[in-house]
């Protein structure tokens, strides 16, 4: 195996965010709601950890700006076009997945 250097496993893990980025682009069917019901995260998550990384390295980003970087448009216009109403079901899933 080769040395993994800090820097080499910051690009790995920049190139893994951005492909997990572009899963999540190409799966718009995949709401947030079903993201959250199996891994207790979802896209909004992702935004919340990016603001939060970023303002560790001095870089100030409103939620609206990180979540435009995960959605790779206004939160606002992806809602609009590609977030559903959660079901019944699926809010009964996620109040059941908190109890965890």
């Amino acid at each position: 195996m080769s040395v993994m250097t800090e820097d080499l496993q910051d690009k790995i893990d920049a190139m893994t965010f951005r492909r997990l980025l572009s899963h999540l682009d190409n799966n718009k069917d995949v709401q947030n709601i079903d993201l959250m019901i199996l891994a207790n995260f979802c896209r909004n998550c992702l935004g919340d950890w990016y603001k939060e990384s970023a303002a560790e390295q001095g870089v100030t980003l409103t939620k609206d700006e990180a979540r435009e970087r995960v959605y790779g448009m206004p939160y606002s216009q992806w809602k609009e076009q590609f977030q559903a109403p959660a079901t019944p079901e699926q809010m009964a899933a996620f109040e059941a997945r908190k109890q965890k």
